[in-house]
């Protein structure tokens, strides 16, 4: 699954121009460009600036992977697509977040540079799931959802049959939900039940 997400993010960002590239994401104030480069940082961020940029950031990895981004960025998109595609088939397991959570950053930032430039969005079912199970996981609190966001809420996604929680109801697509429990307040509007007003209070 991590592969098949790895050649489709490299695929998009061949197709895209420089302005598609410098247009702003859904991911903070990263441009579509700056996500990308955080796509393949794991393997396009010179070694021998990681420790300093580490240092600088303070151990922090929200800031560390903020940074790194920025300087894998400055490459060219073709070479950022071609490491992505060539190492498609990489093992590469992310402390904590672990394989799972790495299939849920291809897909988030996926879309994180899509619907800005209001690309086709639609993602695969059985690695939607995947990654809805894990944000409900202990493992994603702290680094894909914000500790609290999903408290005392159901979230419902009929169109891949998942639901998880108890309480008021969050409603929609996989997608919708996903980025929903990420944080993308873009996608509340597609969403409805009883529960969505008091998640649109947590996310602002």
């Amino acid at each position: 699954m991590i592969a098949a997400e790895r050649r489709r993010a490299a695929d998009l960002i061949d197709s895209l121009s420089v302005e598609q590239l410098e247009t702003p994401s859904l991911c903070g104030s990263w441009t579509v460009r700056e996500v990308a480069a955080h796509l393949v940082s794991p393997f396009a961020a010179p070694r021998r600036s990681v420790l300093p940029l580490m240092l600088r950031s303070g151990f922090n990895l929200h800031q560390l992977n903020a940074r790194l981004a920025q300087v894998v960025a400055r490459q060219p998109a073709d070479r950022i697509a071609g490491l992505l595609r060539d190492n498609a088939e990489r093992k590469f397991r992310p402390p904590i977040v672990g394989y799972r959570g790495q299939l849920t950053d291809l897909q988030v930032h996926g879309q994180d540079i899509r619907r800005p430039l209001g690309l086709p969005h639609e993602l695969d079912p059985d690695r939607l799931r995947v990654s809805l199970h894990f944000l409900v996981s202990r493992r994603a609190r702290g680094f894909f959802v914000r500790k609290g966001r999903l408290d005392g809420l159901r979230f419902e996604a009929p169109d891949v049959d998942w639901a998880w929680g108890s309480g008021p109801v969050v409603r929609g697509t996989a997608e919708a939900v996903m980025l929903a429990m990420t944080g993308r307040s873009v996608v509340l509007g597609e969403l409805d039940g009883d529960g969505v007003r008091l998640l649109r209070d947590r996310m602002t």
